[in-house]
């Protein structure tokens, strides 16, 4: 199968597309379709955070769970969601966190697409979902695919900021080379986590360290 994804990661890649478990994921979605099922986000944007953000140009990585299972929601961008659509509860709360951390004011627009044109890779662990099932992709093999992808920005790149909100995306922090990148860690922006994510500061933390790194900080006004 030809994956229709950016060319610079579909170099990267390679390697994964060949394997096995990536043949299973596409027969898996080809079924789904033929029993009439609704997947999210739709085909075409299944790998939109992979074109938005080149390989080269990846400098935060924002890592997901899985697509939102609503209408219209999904786009392939972890947290994120298209023009129009009311911003979910964790973004809101993303949103509460920068404006605290930075002191700007956020636009009630939930399309994070202006961050993944500075380099934030939204990347989202599992990258289809079944309508209205959360988590109903979760075991065709995505991970597998996705922690490929995690590791190479970690093996083939240097001073990346990872933020990995919530125990799903803090599993992921033994792919990473500390030495190279840096790791924030923080609760989950969900409101099911109480708040707890309040206070992680990981925006003010990561413009600081790429201004460290003689790099363009990340304008996270939207």
């Amino acid at each position: 199968m030809d994956v229709k994804i950016e060319q610079e990661w579909k170099q990267v890649l390679k390697g994964e597309f060949e394997k096995e478990y990536f043949s299973k994921i596409v027969n898996f979605l080809h079924k789904e379709k033929g029993d009439g099922r609704t997947i999210y986000p739709p085909g075409s944007l299944i790998f939109n955070a992979f074109r938005l953000t080149p390989f080269s140009k990846v400098k935060v990585v924002i890592l997901g769970q899985d697509p939102y299972h609503g209408p219209g929601q999904a786009h392939g961008l972890s947290f994120s969601v298209p023009d129009g659509v009311t911003p979910p509860p964790s973004l809101k709360n993303i949103y509460k966190e920068i404006e605290s951390d930075l002191g700007i004011t956020i636009k009630k627009n939930g399309n994070l697409e202006a961050w993944a044109n500075q380099g934030v890779f939204l990347l989202n662990a599992v990258l289809t979902v079944r309508a209205a099932q959360a988590a109903s992709h979760s075991n065709i093999g995505w991970n597998l695919f996705t922690d490929s992808v995690i590791k190479a920005i970690s093996d083939q790149k240097e001073g990346v900021v990872f933020m990995l909100w919530g125990n799903f995306a803090r599993s992921k922090r033994d792919l990473i080379d500390h030495n190279r990148h840096l790791v924030l860690e923080a609760a989950h922006p969900s409101p099911l986590a109480r708040g707890a994510f309040f206070g992680c500061r990981h925006f003010s933390k990561c413009n600081e360290y790429l201004i460290s790194r003689s790099l363009q900080p990340i304008d996270w006004s939207l």
